[in-house]
């Protein structure tokens, strides 16, 4: 069993960054990889970005592809999402979720096991 606390949201204006954290709890998280999704017109949660259990391999939406960055830090059980440039558009609650993926599926949703609550993350034009 893994929970999941995601922190770190806020409101920021057009431009500006943020940092999310995401923190695990269970003795078995550098075992699983790492997705963080969002809200999106006509779909529940579209895939944002993933990194595979070790952090050797990162994975993007093309749509914040070359503004956020994904990293992890296994020995304090946390995931980073560092969003950079952002946009209006980028506004939605940001979602961490846990799974046993294989490469190549980590922007599927229905991959992950674990999912935390969420953080508000608001930019403003």
């Amino acid at each position: 069993q893994v929970q999941l606390v995601e922190s770190g949201g806020g409101l920021v204006q057009a431009g500006g960054s943020l940092r999310l954290s995401c923190a695990a709890s269970g003795r078995t998280f550098s075992s699983y990889a790492m997705g963080w999704f969002r809200p999106a017109p006509g779909e529940e949660r579209e895939f944002v970005s993933a990194i595979s259990w070790s952090g050797s391999s990162t994975h993007y939406a093309d749509s914040v592809k070359g503004r956020f960055t994904i990293s992890r830090d296994n020995a304090r059980n946390t995931v980073y999402l560092q969003m950079d440039s952002l946009k209006p558009e980028d506004t939605a609650i940001y979602y961490c979720a846990a799974g046993k993926l294989l490469s190549g599926s980590y922007y599927l949703r229905n991959g992950y096991d674990y999912w935390g609550q969420g953080t508000q993350v608001t930019v403003s034009s």
